[in-house]
């Protein structure tokens, strides 16, 4: 309450607090008052209480001495002898507008605060002008919860005194707290009127902008608060975060880093710039900043964390475990950090733990998308999960990001059915990576469809390979998301006249499914990188195939179903020159299966039907190369499963992801390669038939489970996809059986598959533009009244 200090100080020679004629017998108790105030302009107050208690006993009607004895027990702290003094003050001088601001300010000092409200509206009605009591009203309604009359008098004390600092401060404080941001800006706006170099209210109004998401607006007021203030680390992190928003990202770390050149211990700063080095991709850099905010203070929970999300990335799986919990031992309810754990242990294949930890950060944070999409990813390695209760949970984050959206009623795009269109693509992966492998051929075959189709991408995160390269050469526009706000996005995505946007991700890492709850673009689907719904109403369409998806499943989608006549996917052949190598079980006298795929697919009911086959196959061997084997503890735990079978360690050969010439070299190795359910293997699978290798699958009532089926379907290898785990067993013994059959197909499958409808581009492309233009068609026919709104053709 130090407003009221200064005011009750101040408001003795207000006008209003009134003095007295003394003459005759008055006179003694009039010059003990003017004594009293003497002694207090030489700062002896129990001096002058002494005169002002003289002068009451003498003269009890006299209210200046009851006002400035008041003022003197306010100062002190006794604030119930001063609401004493001021109620006399008031009673005997009712129209002093000083004394009844007084007493407000007692009143206040007491906490009764709704008797402090009439005392101040009196002073007003007393006094109009009087600025400090306005401001004091403000503070009492703000302490009863009245937080619009409270902006209305912080408002009207500003208007009486434009320079009136602690009325603004008020003011932007409730203003903050009420989140009425578009107020708040206005308001240091206003106050930036009166010192347009302050570079706190630049810094401040620059945070107010960040939270309404104009991002290039605090972009500009961050950069006049350092141009104010070059030595204010806190500006140049604020504008590293906003230009990290804005997608400039070099500028970004130039942001950070002038930050901690000023300040070398703004732990903030370090992790701030860790995490965007680890956006771009610059891992070793990323874990040096997220170091040196952990050398500041051990105990950082946020650094600690995203440590572990980068050490998860580089395949070290137990760093990140360990990191994550040491973060949890920090801070038990930091959701994020659930998060992190449950992704780590998915990784790992401790499927329950990682459910665990992701719905934990969910009962943290209900909103929190990207744990809804773990949530929903790992589904995707359980069997015999509710349908039902799976499309729930897709509803449940659809509904989430439906919240936040702004969704589009109406576009400018014309719904002209057989024009050229537009067509975008949201995803992560434009580079050296599983979808772009599938991208790669069909991107330069959609080329050549230049008169009817133009390609543009979205990037959602920063890569720069020779795939991207190659699939950038193919695009009208290149346009890089990342970091940029899901409205940003949505915004260049209209602006560009998108005609059909297309996600590639579903609920995979750098998705940027919010974007589509926006509705940017009049026809919506998602494709290719996510084999579920994805939960989100804006999204039109789901691309399948024949055998991917039964109708009987389309119940499971809130999309609709769309089906493409053959496949859903179409790989590109790999680059790599690696021949494929003769059958290696006629020189090796032993059958070897082998599967490639992330290991968290090889759940319990997988490994057990495998050791099964390796026992009923004598002298067999299981070929596994994946990622998580780099660590000691997941080749122990592999051994481990199998031993629980009865597979000696002998018969597994274990590896680790290597570079893809070598990964596919690896092949030549295997002679059957076995496929994992409920979640088969789509990359692997095509890598496999091209080194020679067929694949033994399971079908699946799933879209997800059924990939193998319509990858075998389409390859001609009917014989290859079995109806149960029974007829796996007795396929897998069947094919290991005819070494002869078996080395006559490798020989030929590469030559067989390149001219299936898996390999081949340019029909894959025919067929889904045929899709785009019917998606289209169907739009138009929808919006092709006169009434609609049409932008001039390009």
């Amino acid at each position: 309450m130090g407003i009221f200090d200064r005011v009750a100080k101040t408001g003795r020679p207000d006008a209003g607090a009134a003095t007295q004629e003394v003459s005759g017998p008055e006179a003694s108790a009039g010059q003990l008052l003017e004594q009293g105030m003497e002694f207090e302009q030489q700062g002896q107050p129990e001096e002058a209480l002494r005169c002002y208690d003289t002068a009451i006993s003498l003269m009890p009607e006299l209210a200046r001495a009851h006002f400035n004895r008041g003022t003197i027990l306010l100062d002190r702290g006794d604030a119930q002898q001063a609401l004493e003094a001021f109620t006399q003050a008031v009673r005997y001088k009712p129209e002093s507008a000083g004394a009844h601001f007084n007493l407000g300010a007692a009143y206040s000092r007491l906490d009764q605060h709704e008797a402090a409200v009439p005392a101040y509206r009196e002073a007003l009605a007393l006094k109009p002008e009087f600025a400090e009591a306005e401001m004091a009203l403000g503070a009492a309604l703000e302490e009863l919860g009245q937080d619009e009359a409270a902006v209305a008098s912080y408002r009207r004390a500003l208007e009486i005194n434009p320079a009136y600092t602690e009325a603004y401060d008020k003011l932007v404080k409730v203003l903050n707290q009420s989140k009425r941001f578009d107020e708040l800006a206005d308001t240091y706006r206003q106050m930036l009127e009166t010192d347009p170099h302050n570079a706190d209210w630049l810094n401040n109004l620059g945070a107010v902008q960040r939270k309404l998401g104009r991002f290039k607006d605090s972009a500009a007021s961050f950069r006049r608060a350092v141009a104010a203030d070059p030595q204010d680390a806190l500006a140049h992190n604020n504008l590293g975060a906003t230009l990290r928003t804005l997608g400039q990202l070099t500028e970004a770390v130039d942001s950070y880093r002038r930050a901690l050149d000023i300040r070398p211990n703004f732990i903030e700063a370090h992790h701030n710039l860790g995490n965007l080095l680890s956006e771009l991709g610059d891992a070793d850099s990323a874990v040096s900043s997220y170091r040196q905010a952990l050398e500041i203070n051990p105990d950082f929970a946020e650094s600690l964390t995203a440590m572990g999300a980068v050490f998860q990335t580089q395949g070290k799986f137990d760093e990140a475990v360990e990191l994550h919990q040491h973060a949890l031992a920090i801070r038990p309810d930091y959701a994020q950090a659930h998060s992190n754990l449950g992704n780590a242990l998915q990784d790992l294949g401790q499927l329950e733990s990682s459910l665990k930890s992701t719905r934990r950060a969910l009962e943290l944070q209900p909103d929190f998308t990207e744990a809804h999409n773990s949530l929903l990813f790992v589904h995707n390695y359980l069997a015999d999960q509710p349908v039902p209760h799976l499309l729930a949970q897709a509803r449940r984050f659809g509904e989430v990001i439906a919240r936040r959206a702004r969704p589009t009623l109406a576009w400018d795009n014309p719904p002209d059915p057989q024009r050229r269109l537009r067509v975008g693509f949201v995803s992560g992966d434009f580079c050296i990576h599983p979808v772009g492998y599938f991208l790669d051929g069909v991107f330069a075959a959609l080329a050549s469809h230049a008169a009817s189709l133009e390609l543009f991408c979205y990037p959602t995160r920063t890569c720069d390979d020779e795939l991207s390269q190659r699939l950038k050469a193919c695009c009208h526009a290149w346009h890089p998301v990342v970091g940029l706000s899901d409205e940003h996005v949505a915004e260049l995505i209209r602006d560009d006249g998108i005609d059909i946007l297309i996600d590639l991700s579903g609920h995979t890492a750098y998705n940027r499914l919010p974007v589509f709850a926006w509705k940017p673009a009049p026809v919506q689907l998602s494709w290719l990188g996510y084999f579920a719904t994805t939960g989100v109403q804006a999204m039109d369409y789901l691309l399948a195939d024949p055998w991917t998806l039964p109708a009987s499943e389309e119940s499971s989608f809130t999309e609709k179903i769309w089906r493409l006549p053959e496949t859903r996917l179409c790989f590109t052949p790999p680059r790599t020159d690696v021949t494929v190598s003769p059958l290696p079980a006629l020189t090796n006298s032993y059958v070897t299966f082998g599967c490639f795929n992330n290991l968290t697919k090889m759940n319990d009911a997988v490994v057990a039907l495998w050791a099964q086959i390796l026992n009923a196959v004598p002298a067999s061997r299981l070929f596994l190369k994946a990622r998580q084997l780099q660590q000691a503890s997941a080749q122990r735990e592999v051994i481990a499963r199998f031993a629980a079978h009865g597979i000696e360690p002998g018969r597994l050969i274990l590896e680790d992801y290597v570079p893809r010439e070598n990964y596919l070299a690896a092949y030549q190795k295997v002679d059957i390669a076995l496929d994992p359910f409920p979640y088969p293997g789509g990359t692997t699978t095509v890598e496999a038939l091209w080194m020679g290798v067929p694949v033994l699958t399971l079908t699946g009532e799933r879209f997800l489970s059924r990939q193998g089926v319509g990858l075998m379907m389409n390859a001609g290898l009917a014989e290859w996809v079995a109806a149960d785990p029974d007829d796996y067993l007795a396929r897998a013994v069947e094919h290991a059986g005819d070494l002869q059959k078996l080395a006559t197909l490798r020989a030929g499958l590469r030559s067989q598959v390149i001219t299936s409808p898996i390999f081949d581009a340019p029909r894959f492309a025919k067929h889904f533009e045929a899709a785009l233009r019917g998606m289209w068609q169907a739009w138009w026919a929808q919006n092709s009244a006169p009434s609609t709104k049409a932008r001039d053709e390009r």
